[in-house]
């Protein structure tokens, strides 16, 4: 029996560690029967290392989503490999330390503007550097954090979050015509090296013991995995501009 991405061709940014969503994306990906390309920045080596660990080999390319150079040359390279795209995945965020850990009130605007450009602007540059391999359409997959709450120790990275739920749906406006989807997962939290960089990232996890309906595992990043599989797949045919939690359940508990 076919995977469900059988014949699909699918770039995945944002695999830095084995414990990372986009990491086990990559992996059901290849499972489902897509072929697919990586993306890393600033250490493709580290990329490089991990792909190692996925079910196939698969090429790794340098990309800066804030460098114009590097955006302009990858529907180039990603097409020599490929030979086009079905699919897309946004794994990026990116907020600097002064921006994060409760220091909301006195972040500079030169920190908070980082924030939104790798984490919320991306989704836009990303997908328009993509656009010229879609020509058939596809599928774009990115990944946020509930922005309907203020969250501890979260900070800017919740603006940013906001920001890119925001241009995700109006992406799903602007590129339907050519038949594109975009949509995102919401999952929860997961120890991964973005966590890792969250100051009292274990207060912010710990509402998740409390609250969510089904257990959730913050060493399991397969489920939010699966989902983008999902996403990516010809099972969501006239999904688009939404937001789908695999979070446990918790965005719809009050307390």
């Amino acid at each position: 029996m076919s995977g469900i991405l059988e014949g699909k061709r699918v770039l995945i940014t944002g695999v830095l560690m084995e414990s990372s969503i986009a990491f086990h994306t990559a992996k059901l990906a290849q499972e489902q029967g897509a072929e697919i390309i990586l993306t890393a920045f600033p250490r493709p080596t580290l990329t490089e290392r991990i792909a190692k660990k996925l079910p196939k080999p698969t090429k790794v390319l340098e990309l800066d989503v804030t460098n114009e150079e590097h955006l302009g040359r990858l529907a180039d390279l990603v097409g020599e490999e490929l030979g086009g795209l079905d699919g897309v995945v946004h794994s990026i965020g990116f907020a600097p330390q002064d921006a994060l850990g409760g220091n909301f009130l006195n972040t500079p605007f030169e920190s908070v503007a980082t924030a939104m450009h790798v984490s919320a602007y991306s989704l836009k540059s990303l997908t328009m550097a993509c656009l010229p391999l879609m020509q058939n359409g596809g599928s774009v997959v990115g990944l946020t954090f509930d922005a309907q709450y203020a969250w501890p120790q979260y900070d800017w990275m919740g603006p940013a979050k906001a920001a890119l739920e925001a241009t995700s749906r109006y992406m799903a406006r602007d590129l339907g015509k050519q038949n594109i989807r975009c949509n995102l997962i919401s999952a929860g939290p997961i120890g991964s090296m973005a966590a890792k960089s969250i100051p009292g990232f274990g207060e912010l996890a710990a509402v998740w013991d409390s609250r969510a309906p089904l257990e959730w595992d913050l060493k399991d990043p397969e489920p939010a995995g699966r989902g983008v599989v999902a996403l990516l797949s010809d099972w969501f045919p006239k999904t688009t501009g939404e937001i789908i939690h695999v979070d446990g359940g918790l965005h719809a508990i009050g307390a």
